[in-house]
């Protein structure tokens, strides 16, 4: 077959200890899957259905060893996320939460990067997130540790630090709903496949970071991540 273009490239990602790679097909992402983080953000943290938006492919950055990404236009307020990432190794609809870990292919480090005043100017218009959220480079993530070889990890720190200062620091079992949770109202919604992810929230100490500034970010018995803003 030929196209009349050239095809785009596959975005994909690091895996620990393997020098195979996994492609990056779709990214989900869970809004306010930590109660503290949706006080922060204004919003009541009752344990209401997960919703969810999406980071295009191209957001994907391999941040598996240290990394930069630019400060993005039209923003003056670039915040910082740090997240649970969850790489889909087997698709399915309907997958109940007992079966869902089956689907796992492994768990990493990531980094939601988002252009806050542009989300909160579409929220209160009631428009799409799409440009707070979903846009180039938005999306950092360290190298997938296998669940075969990690396991699947149910608590542990979660912590983010902005030039040696720390900013977020949780555990992540203090999400309200659980990676099997997610998986399962998901795959309700639209059938799964074999390369997507999932970004299953942030905790509480989101805020701003400027070009210049250095990220780290980490979860116990995952490979942390250095990210690094520049203009």
């Amino acid at each position: 077959m030929r196209y009349v273009i050239a095809t785009p490239a596959v975005r994909s990602l690091s895996i620990s200890g393997h020098d195979d790679r996994f492609p990056v097909n779709r990214i989900f992402c869970v809004g306010r899957n930590y109660a503290a983080h949706a006080r922060e953000m204004g919003s009541d943290p009752d344990r209401e259905p997960p919703f969810f938006f999406m980071k295009p492919a191209m957001a994907a950055v391999d941040a598996a060893a240290p990394t930069s990404i630019p400060y993005p236009a039209m923003t003056a307020n670039f915040h910082h996320e740090v997240e649970l990432v969850v790489a889909i190794s087997a698709g399915g609809v309907d997958i109940t939460p007992e079966k869902a870990l089956d689907h796992v292919y492994g768990y990493a480090v990531g980094l939601d990067m988002t252009r806050r005043d542009l989300q909160f100017q579409a929220r209160d218009k009631g428009r799409p997130w799409e440009f707070g959220k979903a846009f180039a480079s938005s999306a950092p993530i360290g190298a997938i540790a296998p669940a075969s070889e990690r396991g699947h990890p149910a608590r542990g720190a979660i912590t983010l630090s902005v030039n040696g200062v720390a900013r977020q620091s949780s555990d992540i079992s203090k999400v309200i709903w659980s990676v099997a949770e997610c998986i399962s109202v998901l795959s309700r919604y639209d059938a799964l496949a074999p390369g997507d992810l999932i970004m299953t929230g942030t905790p509480e100490g989101v805020g701003p970071v400027v070009a210049g500034d250095a990220l780290f970010a980490s979860i116990d018995g995952l490979p942390s991540i250095e990210v690094r803003i520049h203009p």
